[in-house]
């Protein structure tokens, strides 16, 4: 692979912290951030079913796709033998996590919630030195505070700022395997919910001036600001909404930014595209065989993990039992989709930045 030289990537950034799916993310969340504020101000509560409802069209039609596109992306020029070795620990991966919930259920709660804040912070940082890039992060402890921080926003704020919703929901997680397991740690909830306000904000206080201090600049000022919105987004909408839509809206739309960035760096071989072809009916014919091929695998996936589970919608209503399965299973493919198609993936990875 031909590198790349500090002055071409300064030009891919330039040219990149721009790009309309930044721009559409930041302005999404700042606009919901708004009309929520003015909504609590306003004591106009938004009812739970109609938050539930934009959960799940969030979740499971606007975001789920893209993880899919993420690992075709990142396999499309890979050696099959690589591919194959790639799905085999993505699923042990799997089979790992949905043996943890069904043994230790509040263990399984925690590590969910844990996936969901490196999902959002790892992720966001790789847009992040794509495109604005990361000259104000001089170490690596500076790295991981940005991510925390990133991270930690999706799930610690939430548990600050909507306590009654997301103990209600971590409930129903934990009640798919073994109803009330969570129950002995309510009393501690108050006393958990002030560390955690306390930790995030001198996180976030000490992220923002230290990136200050050692090199500030443009990419300090769009990580600072940055960071700054999605705490109060995660603050102001309630937190069904908010985590809903901020994977399609944040997530996906900044990772479109990151593949748009670095798409002309050449990775892998075109012996092996899965989209190869002489022709353009060959190229949409194998096009529709992985789309099929994607749906079909995931959908088998949520099959074996609904059955595997004693209680898969809970023992209330159907609509927060799906609210409930769905976040854990998102969680137990989110896991191998962080460690297998990222950090165990160190030549290329989905989150690839030259």
């Amino acid at each position: 692979m031909p590198t790349t030289s500090l002055g071409s990537v300064w030009q891919r950034h330039r040219d990149t912290d721009r790009h309309p799916s930044l721009l559409l993310s930041r302005a999404s969340l700042l606009v919901l951030a708004v009309i929520f504020g003015l909504l609590g101000a306003a004591e106009v509560r938004v009812p739970l079913r109609a938050q539930m409802v934009v959960y799940l069209v969030g979740m499971v039609a606007l975001n789920l796709p893209h993880g899919g596109y993420e690992h075709f992306e990142n396999l499309r020029r890979r050696r099959p033998s690589f591919r194959w070795r790639y799905v085999a620990v993505y699923l042990a991966a799997i089979s790992g996590f949905v043996g943890l919930f069904l043994t230790a259920p509040v263990a399984g709660l925690a590590l969910a919630l844990t996936v969901a804040m490196a999902k959002g912070g790892l992720g966001g940082l790789q847009v992040l030195e794509a495109t604005s890039g990361t000259d104000h992060l001089r170490t690596r402890f500076q790295r991981g505070l940005a991510a925390a921080v990133r991270g930690g926003a999706v799930m610690l704020v939430p548990i600050v700022f909507w306590p009654q919703t997301f103990h209600a929901f971590s409930s129903l997680m934990v009640g798919l395997v073994e109803p009330g397991a969570l129950s002995s740690y309510a009393g501690s909830f108050d006393t958990t919910r002030l560390v955690i306000g306390s930790g995030y904000g001198l996180a976030l206080t000490a992220h923002i001036v230290l990136g200050y201090i050692r090199g500030g600049g443009r990419s300090w000022l769009v990580d600072a600001g940055e960071s700054l919105l999605l705490a109060v987004y995660f603050a102001s909408v309630p937190v069904l909404v908010a985590v809903g839509l901020y994977f399609p809206f944040w997530y996906s739309a900044r990772q479109v930014a990151r593949t748009a960035s670095v798409e002309t760096e050449p990775v892998g071989d075109e012996r092996w595209d899965l989209l190869g072809g002489a022709d353009a009916s060959t190229v949409a014919l194998r096009a529709w065989i992985v789309l099929v091929v994607g749906a079909l695998a995931t959908f088998g996936v949520l099959v074996a993990i609904y059955w595997a589970f004693p209680n898969p919608l809970g023992t209330g209503n159907l609509l927060p039992g799906a609210v409930a399965f769905w976040s854990m299973f998102i969680s137990i493919v989110a896991l191998p989709h962080i460690v297998v198609g990222s950090l165990l993936d160190q030549d290329r990875g989905i989150w690839y930045v030259p």
